[in-house]
């Protein structure tokens, strides 16, 4: 675990950038919206969701049922069943640390877990928690620097999620620049590109997973051959 820290450590340092910045900014938005610090440590400790915390500060402010919340936020974060369809076997292999790992994929640990080049020496398994681990903590961090800090300094949100979109593109070049088969990354972005333009901004995300998910797994076999060539 100790000879897993400092690699994990390298290849999170995109997402330390985003996230800290990103967390500040959800960190800053719950204080406006009356909740103090601890609140923050606590949202982002147990639901650790970027987007789905963007989202209940608005349902808080708007005073929303649980039941309301539940739903928006399982509309909103769909994406990650797909996620973790692809580590079953992966996680399974970690014994305890499977149950932290399905909680902690996020949209960037998903990519950074996917493009994962181990060391020699190191295990896989040890520098996948610790990745997921670091990714999490840094997202703490932000948030709970950002609600401290946002009642004292003011802070204009506007344009923020733009961050969010900045990260994507980094993990997505980093994997463009490592990978020998660009076929998924052509697949991925015809599908959403093809989703975006028939269903809309707001509704094409789950049709573009799906259409991914099925294409990667009709090609599996070229897939495969093409990355051992």
């Amino acid at each position: 675990m100790k000879k897993a820290f400092r690699p994990a450590f390298a290849v999170t340092i995109p997402v330390l950038c985003g996230y800290l910045f990103i967390g500040f900014a959800f960190g800053v938005m719950l204080r406006d919206a009356g909740f103090a610090p601890p609140w923050a440590f606590l949202s982002s400790l147990t639901i650790y969701a970027g987007s789905g915390q963007y989202l209940l500060v608005s349902l808080l402010a708007a005073n929303a049922s649980l039941v309301t919340v539940a739903v928006m936020t399982l509309l909103l974060n769909c994406r990650h069943i797909f996620y973790g369809l692809s580590f079953l076997e992966t996680f399974h292999q970690m014994g305890r640390k499977k149950w932290y790992m399905i909680f902690s994929l996020t949209d960037e640990t998903y990519s950074l877990l996917c493009s994962l080049n181990t060391p020699e020496g190191i295990d896989p398994n040890a520098m996948r928690f610790w990745i997921a681990l670091l990714d999490h903590s840094y997202w703490i961090f932000g948030s709970v620097i950002g609600a401290v800090i946002g009642g004292v300094l003011p802070f204009d949100s506007t344009g923020i999620d733009f961050a969010m979109t900045s990260l994507f593109t980094v993990i997505f070049v980093e994997q463009w620049m490592s990978a020998r088969c660009h076929i998924p990354a052509f697949l991925g972005l015809g599908a959403a590109a093809i989703s975006l333009a028939i269903l809309g901004p707001d509704n094409f995300i789950l049709p573009a997973m799906i259409a991914i998910c099925v294409m990667l797994v009709a090609l599996r076999g070229r897939l495969a051959k093409e990355v051992a060539e």
